[in-house]
């Protein structure tokens, strides 16, 4: 497995979906990031802002992240994320 060094804090949780298909979210105001080793297995997309993650009981959350989207880059290049 490969991972990158980040600093991250919660934004965004997706719990699924109600009765009438609209999506359950939990918005989180935590003020801190916190630096984590992410596994690239796990992000599905970067913005200028976020990450998109899949948690380990499948539920996607938004991160907010610390820095630019091209210093996450180079750190996906740096274990062999090829990024057209």
């Amino acid at each position: 497995m490969k991972f990158i060094e980040l600093d991250v804090k919660n934004a965004l949780i997706f719990h699924g979906y109600d009765s009438e298909n609209k999506p359950i979210e939990e918005r989180t105001m935590e003020e801190s990031f916190m630096r984590k080793l992410i596994c690239i297995v796990r992000i599905r997309s970067v913005t200028e802002q976020y990450l998109l993650v899949t948690g380990p009981d499948g539920r996607e959350m938004y991160w907010e992240y610390k820095g630019i989207l091209d210093e996450v880059k180079v750190k996906l290049q740096s274990v062999d994320v090829s990024i057209a």
